[in-house]
């Protein structure tokens, strides 16, 4: 008997904020707590320009860790810029070794058009994509 064939598209989450870079972390904080979000996902300035990322993680070290003001700091300055993306067809097995060749954590999955649908982590992947 066959493995079904689980896609990132069938185990992602919405808990993403997209926001624009000029954002404050403070004013990001907010749009995460109401959304749930455990990840930024920054905006594209114009066609040419790539998604940036920015996770709780990353104002934890980059913000709450040196006391640096959360309304005096902008996203583009804590962002990690571009981002690895995962398409919503692939399958969980090969986001997994994407993940584990990369060192990522979480990634947004991406469509054809750069459309942003959701987000990727290892807890979607074992939890989800497992136990389907």
């Amino acid at each position: 008997m066959t493995q079904p064939i689980i896609r990132v598209k069938d185990v992602m989450h919405a808990g993403h904020c997209e926001v624009d870079g000029l954002m404050t972390v403070a004013d990001a904080l907010v749009c995460m707590r109401e959304k749930d979000a455990h990840a930024l996902i920054i905006k594209k300035r114009d066609e040419n320009d790539e998604y940036g990322l920015v996770l709780v993680s990353d104002i934890a070290k980059k913000v709450l860790a040196p006391h640096r003001a959360p309304d005096r700091v902008n996203l583009y300055e804590i962002m990690s810029k571009p981002v690895l993306s995962v398409l919503p067809d692939m399958q969980v097995r090969y986001c997994a070794r994407l993940f584990n060749q990369f060192g990522l954590t979480i990634a947004p999955v991406i469509d054809h058009d750069g459309r942003v649908l959701g987000m990727i982590n290892y807890d979607d992947l074992v939890l989800r994509g497992l136990a389907l």
